[in-house]
């Protein structure tokens, strides 16, 4: 089997999801599966087949691709199944309005910037997302800590998983960083991500194999006979948000320090949100992810060397690594 290449700096293009769910069957997956991919395939086609008259606010950007899968890592997705609210919902709850009231859009750029910027979150919660999702059991168990949320997953208990696992890229594979104690650190060789690889490929058919001899040889039950499977292995679940802990959950899963294998979930999402409410996601990306918070040691060195008075760390109560990461932030020497 290949080794998958999903695009790491740069999230799928909500205007271009996979359109040959066929040909992304990962060859190791049984043909019930295979059955099951393709009726949710049709499945699919036939929610985004059917249209209704409404009266509530939509979000053109969204309805162009609600109910569309795009594909993440090698065997998951992300696709949007239903939401609440837009912009102007936001607008709205701020201003405790109805309808949309008469004010130019100019100034509902405005309000919404200005309630991202001293952090008025309460108008945000007004808009809801729901998605669904396939991902790595290990990275989803990242997502869960995220407890704002409402969350349905598929269990293990009623149903039999499927042969599909996740196998990281070659160029993606890494050593234990030496100075941080989550992250990775310089890539393997050729030879030794090759050898990784066959490792962990080797292990997830043999887990599944065990797996499949503990239902069908055994007679194990379901709810006991999952144990045994690996965490690379997928699982699927519904989650609905609201908008204000949504961009909290984007804010710090693509910041560059997150995990790879959930950050292009974040990235994926994200540009979903831009589709759905652009004004609301560029307030988000100016306020939120181009922006530092500085702590009052931080600002009042700024202050000084912005009146062309020298300062040092000790002087502001700033610790080594807090004026290291200033100097970083300013493009200073340190």
């Amino acid at each position: 089997m290949p080794i998958p290449t999903p695009d790491e700096a740069a999230p799928m293009d909500p205007n271009q999801p996979e359109n040959n769910v066929a040909e992304a069957i990962p060859e190791q997956t049984s043909a019930a599966a295979q059955a099951a991919l393709l009726a949710g395939l049709a499945e699919i086609e036939a929610d985004r087949a059917r249209s209704a008259p409404t009266r509530r606010p939509v979000s053109p950007g969204l309805e162009d691709v609600l109910y569309t899968r795009f594909p993440v890592l090698d065997h998951g997705f992300v696709r949007v199944v239903d939401y609440m609210g837009d912009d102007a919902a936001v607008v709205q709850a701020a201003r405790v309005s109805y309808g949309r009231g008469t004010k130019p859009l100019r100034e509902d750029r405005g309000l919404i910037r200005y309630l991202m910027r001293h952090r008025h979150t309460t108008p945000f919660e007004m808009c809801e997302l729901k998605l669904h999702v396939k991902l790595p059991i290990f990275v989803a168990r990242q997502w869960i800590r995220h407890r704002m949320a409402s969350v349905n997953e598929a269990s293990a208990r009623y149903s039999v998983l499927d042969r599909e696992f996740y196998l990281p890229r070659a160029e993606d594979l890494a050593v234990q960083s030496k100075d941080n104690k989550q992250g990775r650190g310089e890539g393997l060789s050729a030879e030794a991500a090759a050898r990784v690889l066959g490792l962990l490929r080797r292990d997830a058919m043999q887990v599944y194999d065990s797996y499949e001899q503990l239902i069908e040889g055994e007679g194990l039950a379901r709810e006991l006979a999952r144990m045994d499977l690996s965490l690379n292995y997928y699982t699927q679940w519904y989650w609905k948000i609201d908008l204000h802990n949504l961009l909290h959950f984007l804010s710090l899963r693509m910041d560059s320090h997150a995990q790879l294998e959930i950050r292009v979930y974040a990235d994926q999402i994200a540009a979903l949100v831009e589709q759905w409410v652009p004004m609301c996601y560029e307030a988000f990306r100016d306020y939120r992810l181009g922006s530092v918070q500085l702590s009052a040691g931080a600002l009042e060195a700024v202050r000084r060397m912005l009146r062309g008075e020298p300062t040092t760390a000790a002087e502001v109560g700033l610790s080594a690594r807090e004026w290291r990461e200033l100097m970083d932030v300013l493009q200073r020497p340190g």
